[in-house]
């Protein structure tokens, strides 16, 4: 690892200001890590480097056909004040694998891991001590090759950000969502399994239209029958059914299209943890609607790395508007947030070694 160290570094005084400020995105460490592929030389070494600008021909690759592709992961702060990264393996896994979809190369999981934590080492006063905040990793990569040919790129760059992170949702209120039935996200052999910004852009229409209906956020279904609850935004899905200790906490199956979220997959063990049945199943829109009418689906919640646990209250769609329980966050949402923080913050056990420490 080459290391050139930022001459213009925050003081601890300016950083720790800028951390307590909160928000998400607005700020950005001291530092940044790049590294460059090529066909003929394959992966170079990685460098640290003063977090600044780029600089690309205008006829570079990725501003004409999109090969790019993104990561988002986080470092928490531990009680004895050293910090940790939460799955950082799996993070590694599907940048692999969205990269492979994108035909971009695939980055060597200890390549990735080693990046990560060299900026952990260098930048780690920029991870938030509070509960629910977090230093948010944003690991990305792109095409580089010079040309217009429609091809894959023959050169790629790889880059490292971090930001400090609040809340990205206000946990204590429930978002609305706006069923969206004009577009999709996402069709069986697309991107939808890959997380890349094509995705995120062509779901930028939809919510605005959203907004425009007085919701949060926007709900995707299926392309094809145009029935299956996927996605919330960018986020994963959850709906309870039941309540108490005989509730069952439920969220649409994988089927190609939806992104393999890894707090998804952490919710299912956090849920069963708790003593909550879990099941993956297929969601229709009338399932949901009738769920609520009857009391049967008793709360809903989206998951993702930025908003960790997200309560959703009201849906609003064509085919009409219905609010999950009293529109306010669940009991059973909470509880699984509040566990799932916990593992992350290093305040009860981590029996699964989710838990990564920064050396």
């Amino acid at each position: 690892m080459k290391i050139s160290l930022n001459p213009h570094a925050k003081d601890a005084a300016t950083r720790d200001a800028l951390v307590a400020e909160g928000g998400f995105g607005k700020y950005y460490t001291d530092h940044m890590v790049v590294c460059e592929w090529s066909e003929k030389e394959g992966w170079g070494e990685p460098e640290l480097k003063p977090y600044g600008p780029i600089s690309l021909d205008p006829a570079t690759a990725v501003f004409h056909y999109g090969q790019e592709i993104f990561e988002g992961m986080k470092a928490y702060r531990q009680p004895d004040g050293s910090i940790s990264l939460f799955r950082p393996e799996a993070n590694a896994k599907r940048f692999a694998k969205s990269a492979a979809r994108l035909a971009l190369p695939e980055m060597p999981e200890a390549l990735f891991l080693e990046t990560v934590d060299a900026l952990l080492q260098q930048d780690g006063g920029w991870v938030p001590n509070k509960v629910g905040e977090s230093l948010y990793i944003r690991p990305f990569m792109f095409a580089t090759e010079v040309g217009l040919g429609v091809r894959p790129s023959n050169k790629a760059l790889y880059m490292l950000i971090a930001t400090p992170a609040g809340a990205y949702f206000d946990p204590s209120k429930a978002v609305s969502v706006w069923i969206s039935t004009e577009y999709v996200r996402a069709a069986q052999g697309g991107t939808g399994e890959a997380k890349c910004g094509g995705n995120y852009a062509a779901s930028l229409v939809a919510q605005k239209a959203a907004a425009k209906e007085g919701c949060d956020q926007v709900v995707w279904i299926d392309a094809i029958e145009r029935k299956w609850v996927e996605e919330m935004g960018g986020m994963n899905l959850y709906f309870v059914k039941g309540s108490g200790s005989s509730a069952t906490v439920v969220t649409p199956k994988l089927t190609g299209t939806l992104l393999p979220g890894i707090t998804r997959d952490s919710i299912l063990s956090v849920a069963k943890d708790l003593g909550y049945k879990t099941d993956e199943v297929m969601i229709s829109i009338d399932d949901w609607r009738e769920g609520v009418a009857s009391g049967e689906i008793s709360e809903i919640f989206a998951c993702g790395t930025a908003a960790v646990v997200s309560p959703v209250g009201q849906a609003k769609s064509v085919m009409g508007t219905w609010v999950t329980g009293d529109g306010q966050p669940g009991v059973i949402t909470m509880q699984i947030r509040n566990a799932l923080l916990a593992i992350q913050h290093g305040t009860v056990v981590d029996t699964h070694n989710w838990m990564s420490a920064v050396k």
